[in-house]
C-alpha cells in the first residue's frame, strides 16, 4: 500500500468536487465553526473517498459489510477502510480519526490511537479556526506524541501517517484553502507539509 496517502488525498479532493451538496455543507459548517455538522459531513466524504478507491469503509452511519461482524465503527476508530476482496478477518488498509475538539490533548489522543493501528494509512483530521495555527499545532503534536515513541519503533513504522487540519478560511478557495495536510517523516519524527497531487 505504498503511496496510499497520495492516492487517498487525491480521491478525497475529487470526492469533494463530485459531491457538491456535501462540499457546500462542509464549507458552511467550517465557516460557522459548527463542528458537530463538520464531523458528520466529513465522515461521509471520507467513507466515500475510500470506497472510490475500491475499499470497504466503516464509520458512524456507514456500516461495513466485509468483516464477519458488521459494525459502523471498529476499535473505537471513527473511520476504517478494509480491502474489499477476501474473506474473514482482514486487517485495515486505513484508519481515520475525525477530532473536532479544540482541546489539543484530545487531538493528540486521536493521533496516538491511529499510531497504535497496523495499516497502510493513518489519518487524523482536526479543526483550528485560524489556518495560521496549523503548522505550530502539528509541530506540537509531533513533540507530544511521536517523540514518545522509541526511535527504533518510529523508524520501523509501516504505512503513512497524515494530520489534516481543517479551518475556516473565507478568503480561500474551498476545499484547498480549508484543509492543510502534513505527513509524518518516520526518520525524523517530524511532520512535513503534504501537497495534494
Amino acid at each position: 500500500m505504498t503511496g496510499l496517502a497520495t492516492k487517498w488525498a487525491s480521491q478525497f479532493y475529487a470526492t469533494l468536487g463530485d459531491d457538491r451538496p456535501a462540499a457546500e455543507e462542509l464549507r458552511d459548517a467550517s465557516l460557522r465553526s459548527d463542528l458537530m455538522r463538520w464531523t458528520a459531513t466529513l465522515t461521509g466524504i471520507v467513507v466515500r473517498s475510500f470506497e472510490q478507491l475500491g475499499l470497504a469503509a466503516a464509520g458512524k452511519g456507514y456500516r461495513c459489510s466485509v468483516l464477519p461482524v458488521k459494525r459502523n465503527e471498529y476499535l473505537a476508530q471513527d473511520v476504517m477502510a478494509f480491502p474489499s476482496a477476501g474473506n474473514g478477518w482482514r486487517f485495515p488498509a486505513a484508519v481515520c480519526e475525525l477530532e473536532n475538539s479544540a482541546d489539543g490533548d484530545l487531538v493528540a489522543y486521536s493521533l496516538w490511537k491511529v499510531l497504535c493501528v497496523r495499516c497502510g494509512l493513518r489519518v487524523v483530521f482536526c479543526y483550528r479556526p485560524d489556518p495560521a495555527a496549523g503548522p505550530s499545532f502539528v509541530s506540537a503534536l509531533a513533540s507530544n506524541v511521536v517523540d514518545a515513541m522509541p526511535i527504533a519503533e518510529r523508524a520501523a513504522l509501516d504505512g503513512e501517517t497524515l494530520v489534516v487540519v481543517g479551518s475556516r478560511n473565507e478568503s480561500s478557495t474551498f476545499p484547498y484553502g480549508f484543509f492543510q495536510a502534513w505527513k509524518l517523516n518516520s526518520n525524523t519524527g517530524r511532520f512535513e507539509r503534504f501537497a495534494r497531487q
